[in-house]
């Protein structure tokens, strides 16, 4: 993806990935229940939405974010399916959840490797930021996060609503903690990624079975997601140029 197709590291960045990440998780189990897909079937067609965004992108040259967050939502979708499966596989959410684990860190270790030998200083989340390693480690971050927000809400019985207060409030912790530029470090970043999208997972199953109904919390995350991005402007400047937004 295109440096001019990449958000700026910032406040805004962090605010629509929250709710990308509730948005993803309805659209996610949108497909799989309401559609009838399930949790396997709908992913070629996720995959093919992937590739018709890459491929669209590439052509285009305007300075802008649509593609990114596109692809974000449709990846986000997936990964919801991709986490869920666990329980169709019947699979311990421990078992689960450190095989997802041990994938990303894997994944970063591969991606330190890569950065190091492009080039020797810190590998941030910017670095390769336009490369598909970046897709796949958010793939990976977001099943890990659909199977720690069920294990949360779930398995440690807090419910939708606890699962989603105390993720919250540990997602506070790390926003605090990475403040003045330190959520760029590749380690924190992908953390703090992983806690969104475990937060995102209790949100959704909040307002999904707990509020509106799952067609109704689909299109009222989905609106409320569309309204920032148009409502907070930000400079069309990639995340690979190393800028930032001030926090």
């Amino acid at each position: 993806m295109k440096v001019e197709h990449m958000p700026n590291l910032g406040v805004r960045y962090w605010c629509a990935l929250i709710l990308a990440s509730i948005f993803g998780a309805n659209t996610g189990d949108f497909l799989s229940d309401v559609l009838g897909l399930g949790h396997l079937a709908g992913l070629p067609v996720l995959a093919a939405l992937l590739g018709l965004v890459f491929l669209l992108e590439r052509h285009d040259r305007k300075p802008h974010h649509a593609y990114f967050w596109a692809a974000i939502i449709v990846i986000r979708s997936a990964a919801t399916n991709i986490g869920d499966m666990g329980h169709d596989l019947h699979l311990s959410p421990w078992v689960a959840a450190m095989t997802l684990a041990s994938v990303l860190i894997l994944t970063l270790l591969v991606w330190a490797g890569v950065h190091r030998a492009k080039d020797p200083g810190q590998p941030g989340p910017g670095s390769l930021s336009a490369m598909p390693l970046y897709w796949w480690a958010m793939l990976v971050a977001g099943a890990l996060g659909t199977v720690l927000g069920d294990f949360c809400s779930y398995d440690l019985g807090l419910g939708n609503l606890g699962a989603a207060l105390a993720l919250g409030a540990l997602l506070v912790c790390l926003f605090a903690w990475g403040r003045n530029g330190r959520l760029a470090a590749l380690g924190l970043y992908w953390l703090t990624v992983v806690v969104i999208r475990s937060a995102g997972t209790a949100a959704g199953d909040l307002l999904a079975h707990g509020v509106f109904g799952l067609p109704l919390s689909t299109l009222v995350s989905g609106l409320a997601f569309v309204a920032l991005l148009n409502t907070w402007r930000a400079p069309a400047e990639g995340l690979a140029s190393g800028s930032t937004e001030t926090a």
